[in-house]
C-alpha cells in the first residue's frame, strides 16, 4: 500500500530566525496497518482470553509502550484479573500531565484488544481474526500513546488502557474501572475506540459517538477539530451500543462522560464475529485520517483550563 501521510493541523510549533514553522507529527496508514496486521494475524489465533495469542498481543503492546516512553500505571503494565480459572490482563500505560494542578485530572483512552478466538469454519478458515473488532481500535490507542509521549504537551494526565475479556462481558473494563474508582482516580473523561476500520458511505460525519445525548462530547470534539467529525447513529441507539463497549463500566463507576468512537454501527460491516473480519477488509487511509483528527481533539481536551466536556443527561 502506498504510504499516505495525514498532517495533524497545528502540529508542533517552533521558531527559526523569526519565522514560525511546523514540525509535522503524523500517524501513517502504513503504521496503522502494521499494528492491525500483527494483532489480527493467524499466528495469534483470534486473541481469546486465556490463550497464548492474547499473551503475545499484550507483550506486543507493552513493547510499543516501552519504546515510546509510556510508563506502566501500576507496578507493571499488566492489570491482572481472573475470568473463572483463566488468567486475564488489561495493559495499562500512563503519561503524566505537565500542569501542576491539571495533572490530577485524568483522561482515559481505551480499546479492547481481545477477540473471540475461533468461529464456524468457512472454506478452511476458522480463526476469527478480529481486525475491525478490535485490532482497529487498539491501533488508535497505541498510535495516540506514540503521539502524546512525543509531544509531551498534555496538561492533564492520560491513561492508555487496552482491555481484555471484553468479548466475555466487558470484564476487563469492569475490573479496571472498579479498581481505579477504589483508588479515587480523578477521571475527567474516558474515550473508547471500537471498530473504526471502515467508513460510512451515506453519512455527513466520519464516525459516531455512542451515548451521544449523555454529554456534550461530540459537540466539543467537532469544535476542537473544526469539522463535523462526530455524529449520532440511530442504529447505535437502536442496538444500545453505549452499553455494549468498554466505556460503559467507567460511566457506571464515575458518572462522567465515558463514550465510544466508532465508524461501524452494524449497518456498514458484514463480518462482525466472523472469520472474514480480516486485515484486507479495512480502509487504512480512512483510519489514519480519523485517528489523526481525533488526536487533535484529545490534545485540546487535555489542555483546556477547565473541564469543558460535561454530562448533559443523567
Amino acid at each position: 500500500m502506498k504510504k499516505i501521510f495525514y498532517l495533524i493541523p497545528f502540529a508542533l510549533m517552533y521558531c527559526c530566525k523569526g519565522e514560525v514553522k511546523t514540525e509535522p507529527i503524523i500517524i501513517t496508514s502504513e503504521e496503522i496497518q502494521e499494528i492491525v496486521g500483527y494483532l489480527a494475524s493467524d499466528n495469534l489465533k483470534g486473541r481469546n482470553t486465556g490463550t497464548d495469542g492474547i499473551d503475545k498481543s499484550a507483550t506486543y503492546i507493552e513493547t510499543r509502550f516501552k519504546a515510546y516512553g509510556v510508563k506502566p500505571y501500576f507496578e507493571s503494565y499488566r492489570d491482572n484479573f481472573k475470568v473463572d480459572s483463566l488468567n486475564a490482563f488489561n495493559v495499562v500505560g500512563y503519561l503524566e500531565g505537565s500542569d501542576k494542578a491539571l495533572k490530577d485530572e485524568v483522561i482515559i483512552l481505551g480499546a479492547h484488544y481481545d477477540h473471540i478466538g475461533f468461529q464456524k469454519d468457512i472454506e478452511g478458515d476458522s480463526i476469527a481474526n478480529g481486525a475491525n473488532d478490535n485490532a482497529a481500535g487498539t491501533s488508535a490507542v497505541i498510535a495516540m500513546a506514540k503521539y502524546f509521549t512525543h509531544k509531551k504537551n498534555n496538561k492533564r494526565s492520560i491513561i492508555f488502557a487496552l482491555f481484555s475479556a471484553e468479548e466475555k462481558g466487558l470484564l476487563g473494563s469492569k475490573h479496571l474501572a472498579k479498581r481505579l474508582k477504589e483508588d479515587k482516580l480523578n477521571l475527567y473523561t474516558m474515550v473508547n475506540f471500537e471498530m473504526i476500520g471502515v467508513p460510512f458511505k451515506d453519512r455527513d460525519y466520519e464516525a459516531f459517538l455512542t451515548g451521544y445525548d449523555t454529554s456534550n462530547m461530540a459537540e466539543k470534539i467537532n469544535t476542537y477539530v473544526g469539522s463535523n467529525l462526530i455524529g449520532k447513529s440511530d442504529v447505535a441507539v437502536k442496538y444500545q451500543l453505549f452499553k455494549r463497549s468498554d466505556n460503559y463500566p467507567f460511566y457506571l463507576e464515575f458518572k462522567v462522560p465515558c463514550q465510544t468512537i466508532s465508524s461501524c454501527d452494524m449497518s456498514n460491516f458484514d463480518y462482525y464475529h466472523h472469520v472474514d473480519d480480516e486485515v484486507d477488509k479495512l480502509d487504512f487511509n480512512f483510519m489514519a485520517n480519523l485517528i489523526n483528527k481525533t488526536i487533535l481533539a484529545i490534545e485540546t481536551m487535555s489542555n483546556t483550563p477547565t473541564k469543558e466536556i460535561k454530562i448533559t443527561n443523567e
